[in-house]
């Protein structure tokens, strides 16, 4: 029998019953992360049924779709001013759900409080080896560090509330290896982005991805997150990296994480994790990244990317590729670059982290943003942004003329104030450019923090290769 790979090492730890022809697994989840948003529902249910949260001390609860991102002093007399009714309907049901059934919640006023899947790393509640599950498909940002973190649906969010558990069929594996050295101006966006252009939206269904290689061990944690978070792009049920002494170093003395002793113990579990290097997977896909260029979607889904410099395929009689182009206005057979733009954002849990923000910095330090372009720099979390200010990087970011926010999801999706207008162009580093994803009639061009930095100056989609 071969070796094991990661994704199955950690499948086996946490199988409770195991799956046969006619039942899935009983599989057991270490960590549940909540919001405001896909957790209404599942209050309700245990409510209606009676029932308790199994284990309030597994669920991390915090505020970040629904939320608004300028300063609320007092949720009682600042929200109606800044949220409309129904994201603010959400906050407050958030707040007394969390406190009915004895949840801590990191909501306003909380030094933790910001995007679930930036916090849940930050305080060391994501680590190895751990099952990780929340309403929210970019879960598979915490397959960064060796989890196994996955979305589900708010069914699903009662069932783990209730149960500590989900019924699951066991997915297949994929291997994805990543080598080349990245050039200037390159960076984990470009490498998820091209990926995703190269095997489709549904390239991974029904898999579990490892990324491996050189140039993913060169990552630091950060980028590592991007790359995992929009592992759902490519139609996967998680993405995972192994634990290595750059995921070590990172989680070394975060508040949740394992202390004295119990921290050496756990360090010697997670470094066991790693696949054996007989493992197989059931697919395995090689990507050599020497040469990759910046990348820019064109069209109305992440697949539809392509080279900063080279022209939009053209549509031939492929009326669903058209209506895509035709939607987002862009030309076939042209570059994207000199598209004219109307906002950029820099957040989300893809990128809002502080590598992120260095980077934007590094572009617009000294310089301004165009005249015709609004630029919205939104931190990841509560902890990111007392770390950029005290950088100086916020400082960096008014001078040139951007919009320094509070944290939140903010213009990834159209769920709060922050949304663009009807025919407005956002090149966002956010993960979906789906119509209307960031407010209705608005067109999605995502991108890296350099990419969207460097187009913020030039007013149009611009090289970031040309100003680093």
């Amino acid at each position: 029998m071969g070796g094991k790979s990661l994704f199955e090492k950690v499948w086996d730890e946490h199988v409770v019953v195991p799956e046969t022809a006619d039942t899935p697994a009983v599989f057991y989840i270490d960590l549940h992360i909540i919001h405001e948003v896909t957790t209404p529902q599942a209050f309700n249910m245990l409510r209606e049924s009676g029932m308790q949260v199994r284990k309030p001390d597994q669920v991390l609860a915090t505020m970040d779709h629904s939320t608004p991102t300028v300063p609320i002093e007092n949720l009682e007399e600042s929200l109606d001013a800044v949220s409309d009714p129904e994201p603010a309907n959400q906050i407050r049901a958030m707040v007394k759900n969390c406190a009915d059934f004895g949840i801590e919640l990191h909501g306003f006023g909380s030094e933790h409080r910001g995007i679930v899947h930036v916090i849940g790393p930050e305080i060391g509640a994501t680590q190895p080896g751990k099952t990780i599950v929340c309403g929210d498909s970019h879960s598979s940002t915490h397959g960064a560090f060796g989890a196994m973190g996955f979305g589900i649906g708010a069914t699903m969010v009662g069932h783990v509330l209730a149960t500590q558990c989900l019924l699951m069929r066991k997915p297949k594996s994929m291997a994805v290896n990543v080598t080349g050295k990245l050039k200037p101006g390159v960076g984990a966006k470009d490498i998820i982005l091209a990926l995703i252009g190269r095997i489709g939206v549904d390239g991974g269904t029904g898999h579990v991805i490892e990324y491996r290689g050189d140039t993913i061990r060169g990552l630091n944690m950060e980028e590592r997150m991007t790359i995992c978070n929009m592992t759902i792009e490519a139609g996967a049920r998680a993405g995972m990296i192994a634990p290595d002494a750059t995921t070590i170093e990172y989680l070394r003395g975060r508040e949740k994480v394992p202390q004295g002793d119990a921290w050496d113990a756990a360090v010697e579990r997670w470094m066991a994790l790693a696949s054996d290097p007989d493992a197989s997977f059931d697919k395995e896909v090689t990507l050599d990244v020497a040469e990759l260029e910046p990348q820019v979607t064109y069209g109305t889904n992440p697949a539809m990317v392509v080279p900063i410099s080279r022209p939009v395929p053209n549509p031939g009689d492929n009326q669903s590729y058209r209506k895509s182009i035709d939607y987002m206005q862009v030309a076939a057979d042209k570059p994207m670059l000199g598209t004219k733009v109307d906002v950029v954002f820099v957040g989300s849990c893809t990128n809002s982290r502080m590598t992120d923000l260095r980077n934007v910095a590094k572009i617009l330090d000294g310089r301004k943003v165009a005249d015709n372009v609004r630029m919205l720099i939104v931190p990841g979390s509560e902890s990111v942004k007392k770390q950029a200010e005290q950088e100086g990087l916020d400082k960096i970011f008014t001078a040139a003329g951007a919009e320094w926010r509070e944290a939140g999801c903010s213009m990834c999706l159209g769920m709060n104030s922050d949304k663009l207008g009807k025919g407005q162009l956002c090149v966002s580093t956010s993960n979906r450019n789906f119509e209307g994803r960031q407010g209705p009639g608005g067109r999605t061009v995502l991108a890296s923090p350099e990419t969207a930095a460097a187009s913020a100056v030039a007013g149009v989609i611009a090289d970031p290769r040309e100003v680093i």
